[in-house]
């Protein structure tokens, strides 16, 4: 007789019943209240490492999710950050685009509810010496912001991210080792600013690696962004599954 496989829909997403423990968790910055997600894996890897997930500009979507649930397949326990606040969601890239907009101005904050999620991600179990960042587009930029300012992190993984900063800041010394994942033809990160990147990068002293995709261009591992590359913004399935496979050689080498 064969068995039975139980199903539960997650925020959305069907998945299997007994492989990842998927829950809401609500926290503050002051005065504004945060929702992340957090998923704890049934059977973890030893010493309990954990990913924080940073969504791209429009805030918790079904792509963060899916990666969540992929690495609580793997025994990562995940959390994914709320950047924004859960009546601060926006509603179209326009206003996604502003909010985004606003913390890479308003650095700090940025940076604060950052590590405001990391923070929850070891209340959930996490061991916190033995944690990953990773970030997409608009996230992609908040990882490599951990790194900038040596949080508690073994590395960072920042998939078609922003690479600017504001050149009054201090370069100071980045501990996390940094993989930079990039598409070779997006047109939204301009040469000037790669080669300043990288620059950077050297200065600090870093262990950074930066791989390029062809034909990928922003946002290649998003299956939502289409697949017309004209438009700027577009899904590759070679680039995604490449980048994942790199993604997962990091992790395992730095914890």
């Amino acid at each position: 007789m064969k068995s039975k496989i139980a199903y539960i829909v997650f925020f959305g997403l069907i998945i299997s019943k007994g492989i990842a423990q998927p829950k809401v968790v609500e926290y503050k910055d002051a005065n504004q209240v945060l929702s992340g997600l957090s998923i704890v894996p049934v059977k973890q890897l030893k010493d309990m490492p954990g990913v924080l997930i940073i969504p791209a500009w429009m805030g918790i979507q079904n792509h963060e999710k899916e990666v969540a649930y992929k690495l609580a397949e793997l025994g990562y326990q995940s959390f994914i950050a709320d950047i924004y606040g859960v009546d601060q969601r926006p509603n179209n890239t326009k206003e996604a685009g502003a909010k985004a907009g606003y913390f890479k101005k308003n650095i700090k904050e940025y940076q604060t509810r950052i590590q405001l999620a990391l923070d929850q991600l070891v209340k959930q179990g996490a061991n916190r010496d033995n944690i990953v960042v990773i970030g997409y587009c608009f996230g992609g930029t908040g990882a490599i912001e951990a790194a900038r300012t040596n949080m508690k992190v073994k590395g960072i993984v920042s998939f078609h991210g922003g690479l600017g900063r504001d050149e009054s800041r201090i370069i100071e010394t980045i501990v996390p080792k940094v993989l930079i994942l990039h598409g070779a033809d997006d047109k939204y990160v301009p040469t000037e600013e790669i080669e300043n990147f990288q620059n950077e990068m050297r200065t600090s002293g870093a262990d950074w690696q930066m791989v390029y995709y062809a034909n990928a261009v922003h946002s290649f591992t998003n299956k939502s962004a289409g697949r017309d590359n004209s438009k700027g913004a577009a899904y590759n399935e070679k680039a995604d599954k490449r980048s994942w496979e790199a993604m997962l050689t990091f992790i395992k080498e730095v914890l």
